[in-house]
């Protein structure tokens, strides 16, 4: 981290690498499988671009989360592919045990279903893939841990309805 931070050719090259599979599952969750590797790779080369600006270096995964985040939201907003009425959530009940056993298995499939908004799939990937904490995916998100409780327990609510009723995408 450090050489890259020094403009170390290989060692960037080696970072991206490295990182570039977990940015790649996170955006797909965001924008979708038609566009992740547009955004993905606006994404590295952001990150190629500001390595150096990032002053504490064992912050390096939460803040590559967070570049994802504004790139994968900016792209929505500005292909308008994120719907008025899904850009908030409202809060719901807390999760339970059953809600997060239920979801482990199923979390890809589950972050494809268009019927979760881009804000609960964003959480729900930082959270059940790259295994973030709640406090951590909040400062990724640059958004309270309340909003992000909301967002999880929504986004398993949503799931949960639909899925409950036998339905299908």
């Amino acid at each position: 981290m450090l050489l890259a931070q020094c403009g170390d050719r290989a060692a960037i090259e080696q970072l991206l690498r490295t990182v570039q599979p977990a940015l790649t599952r996170y955006v797909r969750a965001i924008v979708g499988p038609r566009y992740v590797e547009d955004v993905t790779q606006e994404v590295m080369v952001t990150i190629y671009r500001r390595i150096e600006s990032l002053i504490h270096p064992d912050l390096l995964r939460p803040w590559m989360y967070r570049v994802a985040s504004r790139i994968a939201f900016r792209y929505l907003r500005k292909e308008r592919r994120w719907p008025d009425h899904l850009r908030d959530d409202a809060a719901l009940t807390e999760l339970t045990a059953a809600d997060i056993q239920e979801i482990g298995s199923d979390i890809d499939r589950l972050l494809e279903d268009q019927r979760v908004t881009t804000a609960s799939r964003a959480v729900l990937a930082l959270h059940f893939k790259e295994g973030l904490t709640l406090p951590e995916v909040a400062a990724v998100l640059d958004i309270p841990v309340g909003t992000v409780k909301s967002r999880l327990a929504y986004g398993l609510a949503t799931l949960r309805r639909h899925y409950a009723t036998g339905e299908t995408s």
